[in-house]
């Protein structure tokens, strides 16, 4: 197995040229091509890349994604990544630092692997960091056993706009203390296992309705608003010790004495703010280089990377134009620029490698280990039973109305209904969809909504008709509602004449079977919505 030179020899063994090179991050695809696959070992071993991302497929990188191109899913996901892994190390001069987001776990991007509750999810957690704490150290097991080191989270973003429709569930909500006490175990527990970790996206993603893969989001505040709530979280962690920050596309004027750029292009924001105002002196890495905040404003190629390693990020993640950008770099960075960028991202992959290749196998992807369902289901069934959110009603109307005679409704959303199947055990009682007629003596109904996706575009994919069904149900019977999704669905909801409302946040089996016995009345529902809901209806 190749090994990393130490810094001290790498300084002054390493051509610029080398160096330079080592600040590419390309995207790298589970699902892709042989063709593609050796094209990316050709630019590895041409260009001496630094790092790789790692995404499922093409088609479901965000940009794409977007634009509805089929997603082919691969059961084999994890066993090809892990192949993959050990060809493009195989292709590199040093050895490379693998990352991948990993918000939730390796299940963000790969069919088949542990899935943890997002972050919308912790939030709702009194006193119970240390469940997230196992969360990021679980993430990391599962990474370093695929052959990961960097973790591209957590997401430390204050979310407070509903609207947000990137963000959202992956914040730990709208809280900035809440959100540095969840952070803060995340990372820990992440760093416990010897994984990077990088806060994002700086300077703050939650308070905008624009999706910064799509186009470039306007945070029209005031320096002083920023400092006291959206950057309030990134300098807590920085003063706790982070490995890097991502930043984000984002445009804020405030910090960049009136420019209107993207603060991933942003001198005024990386060097200004994070390194001289905030004291960061660690990893800087764009958010992805591809995303249409950026590229579409900067087509020439090289231009983009250029004015982001300018800017002061030392890692240009999912840089499309790799031989141009290593050109331009070259041609107009100060070799003092370029060594400085050099060592905080070599310090950093030592620091990784030296952590994780005491067992050579994981370095190289070929740990005999698999992640682990078994400890993601007991600790998920943990997080279930902490996180579960009683909004409205109390515990005796519930304990009262399960005595009663009701009628079970969902939604279309086509996912196993456990709640009910675990109900029915102890109590018999007819089920129904949505828009099925309910007789006159069916006043009582227990109503268990699936949305169909966790983002809020398009209702949460609920039809407008089923909403305006649930809605005419909630007005005109008698309606526990217990939701196994994002809390913002609420939002389109007329809750306020429900008996109670009860808040899963996931539709995991563990999540399903906590909720059956909280309305039986066995377990209590001490979680707390980390978001505010604000009737839009």
């Amino acid at each position: 197995m190749k090994k990393i030179p130490a810094y001290e020899i790498a300084k002054n063994s390493l051509p610029l040229s080398e160096k330079v090179g080592q600040f590419f991050m390309p995207a790298a695809f589970i699902n892709d091509t042989e063709e593609d696959i050796q094209k990316l070992e050709k630019l590895i071993q041409k260009h001496d890349i630094g790092s790789l991302c790692f995404f499922h497929s093409k088609a479901s990188a965000a940009t794409n994604y977007e634009g509805k191109k089929e997603v082919v899913y691969n059961k084999n996901s994890l066993e090809t990544l892990r192949k993959l892994i050990e060809r493009y190390q195989s292709a590199a001069k040093y050895p490379l630092l693998i990352a991948i987001d990993a918000e939730w776990g390796l299940a963000m991007r790969i069919e088949n692997t542990p899935q943890y509750p997002y972050a919308i999810t912790l939030g709702a957690l009194q006193g119970n960091d240390q469940l997230i704490y196992e969360v990021g150290k679980q993430i990391a097991k599962d990474c370093k056993a695929a052959g990961i080191h960097w973790n591209l989270a957590p997401c430390i973003d204050i979310n407070n706009n509903p609207n947000n429709p990137v963000i959202g569930y992956r914040s730990f909500g709208e809280n900035k203390m809440n959100v540095v006490e969840k952070a803060l175990a995340f990372v820990k527990g992440t760093q416990s296992e010897g994984v990077l970790t990088s806060i994002k996206h700086f300077p703050g993603h939650g308070d905008t309705a624009t999706d910064s893969h799509l186009a470039l989001p306007l945070i029209d505040k005031s320096k002083e608003e920023l400092v006291a709530n959206e950057l309030y979280p990134f300098q807590k962690l920085i003063e706790e010790g982070v490995d890097s920050v991502m930043v984000g596309h984002l445009s804020v004027p405030a910090l960049a004495r009136g420019k209107m750029d993207s603060s991933s292009i942003s001198k005024e924001i990386i060097q200004g703010v994070l390194r001289d105002e905030m004291g960061f002196n660690g990893v800087v890495i764009s958010d992805a280089l591809n995303m249409h905040a950026v590229s579409k404003n900067h087509p020439g190629k090289g231009d983009l990377e250029w004015l982001a390693f300018d800017a002061g990020n030392d890692v240009l993640c999912f840089a499309e134009n790799i031989p141009e950008g290593i050109e331009t770099i070259l041609k107009n960075a100060s070799t003092d620029q370029i060594d400085e960028s050099f060592e905080r991202f070599w310090r950093l992959k030592e620091r990784a490698l030296q952590t994780l290749t005491t067992n050579s196998n994981l370095a190289m992807g070929k740990a005999d280990t698999r992640p682990k369902p078994n400890l993601a289901h007991q600790l998920n069934r943990k997080i279930a039973g902490r996180s579960l959110t009683l909004l409205t009603g109390d515990p005796l109307a519930i304990s009262k109305f399960f005595s009663l005679n009701f009628t079970g409704v969902k939604n279309s959303y086509t996912i196993e209904n456990q709640f009910f199947n675990l109900i029915q055990e102890y109590k018999k009682f007819t089920s129904k969809a949505i828009g099925e007629t309910l007789d006159k003596n069916e006043e009582n109904v227990l109503l268990a909504l699936f949305p169909p996706q966790v983002k809020p575009a398009n209702n949460f994919g609920i039809p407008q008709k089923e909403i305006d069904l649930i809605n005419e149900l909630l007005q005109t019977r008698k309606v526990v509602l217990y939701l196994f999704g994002n809390p913002y669905v609420l939002n389109h909801l007329s809750i306020e004449k429900a008996i109670a409302v009860v808040v899963v946040y996931q539709n995991f089996t563990e999540f399903q079977e906590v909720a059956a016995n909280h309305f039986r009345g066995k377990i209590k529902a001490s979680g707390k919505l980390a978001v505010s809901i604000v009737q839009t209806t």
